[in-house]
């Protein structure tokens, strides 16, 4: 049975009909290990150094499923809302991304169990041990461009990702094909904080999505200017990728933007538990939670010189979160300099 080979235009159909916009399959090789030790070791994890308790499953998927032959990559577009404007990043303003692909996976490997009763899985969003972005590029879903987002040549870079490792083999493998950046550098350029030190490397301590999202410590004081208008993650350097800025397909409904990314900075700061449970519950915001969300929120302000918002502030600066009311207390020394 480890020799069964599946038909991989069989494995795609059955990947569509479960929901997925984009699936590419990779031979299960090991990726080269020197690119992430390079960035781990050079400190740009920032928080996410847990990365290397793990490394030797993230670049091998032997060491995670026994006999792994074939790693499958699916990708599920969500829509840029250019009508919208929100302190919230696109891909958070709609349902968690992640329940998306979990639901979509369940139905694959009852599809492809189907296929082969005794296949063996392993499915990954995120969190598990697996570099989706390289598993995609190396299953020709796109390439990675100078600012380390996989981009598609139809979607852009505006979809999510999650993979599935299978030991079994199949009749053809998609290629990877060249990186598309050329010249061009409007992503580096544009970074509020300069956070690539060099093309396609990122130092999570300086990117506004990691900080607003993962670090639930103090932000450094010398970011905090450019927060205004940002809550819960950076898409500035999307925004400026020529390969987003045609006229892309819509994206998964399913994931079109819920009532709480219509708030304003003001408005998140402002809300209470049990407001901020009815309206991030579902959504990627409860990763952050709801004093990193109103901290965030105080920083925007204060950032934004955001007169108006003075007095909401004013009383969050003897807020029960310290993390909340440090923040307020930087906004209103901020505007009133």
């Amino acid at each position: 049975m480890g020799d069964l080979l599946l038909k991989a235009d069989d494995v795609r159909k059955e990947a569509l009909a479960c929901g997925f916009t984009l699936v590419g399959l990779a031979l299960a090789a090991p990726l080269p290990a020197e690119p992430l030790r390079e960035w781990l070791d050079a400190g740009y994890a920032a928080g996410l150094g847990a990365i290397r308790k793990r490394m030797e499953e993230r670049l091998d998927p032997a060491r995670v499923v026994r006999g792994a032959r074939t790693v499958l990559v699916f990708g599920i577009p969500y829509g840029r809302g250019d009508a919208l404007v929100s302190p919230i990043a696109r891909y958070a303003r709609g349902r968690d991304y992640h329940y998306a692909h979990r639901d979509r996976m369940k139905a694959m490997r009852k599809r492809l169990l189907l296929l082969d009763p005794t296949i063996h899985t392993y499915a990954c969003v995120d969190a598990g041990a697996a570099m989706e972005k390289a598993w995609g590029e190396r299953a020709g879903l796109g390439f990675i461009g100078k600012n380390g987002l996989l981009i598609n040549r139809r979607h852009g870079s505006y979809f999510t990702l999650s993979l599935m490792i299978l030991n079994r083999a199949v009749d053809a493998y998609d290629e990877p094909h060249p990186r598309l950046c050329g010249d061009c550098t409007r992503c580096l350029s544009a970074c509020p904080t300069n956070a690539f030190p060099r093309p396609g490397v990122l130092d999570a301590r300086r990117c506004l999505a990691y900080q607003t999202v993962e670090n639930h410590d103090p932000i450094p004081n010398e970011l905090r200017p450019q927060l205004a208008g940002r809550v819960f993650g950076c898409d500035v350097c999307q925004e400026v990728c020529p390969w987003n800025q045609r006229d892309l397909p819509p994206g998964d409904p399913r994931q079109d933007p819920r009532p709480i990314a219509n708030r304003t900075p003001a408005e998140l700061a402002a809300l209470s538990p049990s407001e901020f449970a009815e309206l991030a519950t579902g959504t990627p915001l409860i990763r952050a939670g709801y004093d990193g969300i109103r901290r965030n929120a105080c920083l925007a302000l204060g950032a934004a010189n955001q007169q108006e918002a003075l007095p909401l502030l004013a009383r969050l600066c003897a807020d029960a979160s310290p993390a909340v009311a440090e923040a307020a207390q930087w906004a209103v020394a901020k505007m009133r300099a």
